[in-house]
């Protein structure tokens, strides 16, 4: 559950299709960096960071998180590591709304999740 959970904290949290109408999309790097360098991305029981050098640090429901990340296109891409437990790689869309910042599975295709920029 725990590994799950924390799969889920950078893009597979909601089963339903995500609905961008209020959200605009990230298509480059350097924004992405702008918008999360010295900010911590968080959701009830986690607290990520994502670092403009390519690393994923933080936790989720009490076990480390650690990940890398690049872009590719106009996608965030990364692989994490709940506590030993692998999550796979996945190439995600993010969006932006105030600060929520959403990440959308499966190239813009999957389940999204909603994260706090604090």
């Amino acid at each position: 559950m725990i590994a799950r959970a924390a799969a889920f904290a950078l893009g597979v949290a909601v089963a339903a299709p995500a609905a961008a109408s209020e959200f605009r999309q990230v298509t480059n790097p350097q924004e992405f960096v702008t918008l999360v360098d010295g900010k911590e991305l968080t959701r009830l029981g986690i607290r990520l960071e994502v670092l403009p050098q390519g690393e994923i640090t933080g936790s989720a429901f009490g076990r480390q998180v650690r990940g890398e990340w690049n872009w590719n296109g106009s996608y965030f891409c990364r692989v994490m590591y709940a506590g030993s437990t692998e999550i796979p790689a996945n190439c995600q869309a993010v969006l932006v709304k105030g600060d929520t910042v959403r990440f959308i599975s499966d190239q813009g295709q999957g389940e999204y999740a909603d994260l706090r920029l604090r």
